[in-house]
């Protein structure tokens, strides 16, 4: 089936989610920097902020609760988490360039609240698209199948015609389950490569 529709993750394909930069930037010792990311991004806590079933003062308290002895720090890297994405400069330019071409583009992604108002300026690209999914609105998080169904059914999208990029596998493994092509973003040149190869096939 020919494909019409390219549907973009955010994190890691139109902009860095580059936390570990943020962190870094306040000087803190690597046992400290080691400790805050045990606490926090890599904790499974994150997810359910991204859910939008937490808020983000429950999320603090957990964060706090994982390791008591840097609440300082934890509460200091949290208050303004925009320096967490940084947008790719293809990004806007690439998603304008497809539906020239004639394709649907859309976006899925997983954003907590916070992190989506913080950044909404910068990510200019969003409004370009025609249409998004993300997670905290509709409290539903990738890979659950139910957000890439919400996708189809809010846009009447066809799985088939559709070709999802995200740099996650699992994130990937699920749209194809539901029916999609996919793509696990690495970089650019290699989408584009790879999404041209897709188009050929069908």
């Amino acid at each position: 089936m020919k494909i019409t529709t390219i549907i973009f993750d955010i994190g890691n394909v139109l902009a860095e989610f580059c936390w570990e930069r943020h962190f870094r930037s306040f000087g803190f010792s690597e046992e400290t920097f080691q400790r805050l990311a045990k606490a926090t991004v890599l904790d499974d806590t994150w997810d359910q902020f991204d859910k939008g079933v937490l808020s983000f003062e429950e999320l603090k308290a957990l964060f706090i609760q994982n390791d008591p002895g840097i609440k300082r720090e934890i509460e200091m890297v949290l208050e303004n988490i925009s320096p967490c994405i940084e947008v790719y400069d293809y990004a806007y330019d690439w998603i304008r360039e497809l539906k020239a071409k004639g394709y649907r583009v859309y976006i899925l992604s997983n954003f907590s609240e916070k992190c989506y108002m913080e950044c909404g300026e910068k990510m200019n690209f969003v409004k370009e698209a025609d249409g998004a999914v993300i997670s905290y609105l509709e409290k539903m998080i990738k890979p659950e199948p139910c957000i890439y169904e919400l996708l189809m059914e809010r846009y009447h999208l066809e799985p088939q015609e559709c070709v999802f990029m995200d740099d996650k596998k699992i994130n990937i493994d699920a749209a194809r389950a539901l029916g999609m092509k996919g793509i696990v973003f690495t970089t650019k040149a290699a989408a584009v490569e790879e999404l041209r190869s897709l188009i050929e096939e069908n």
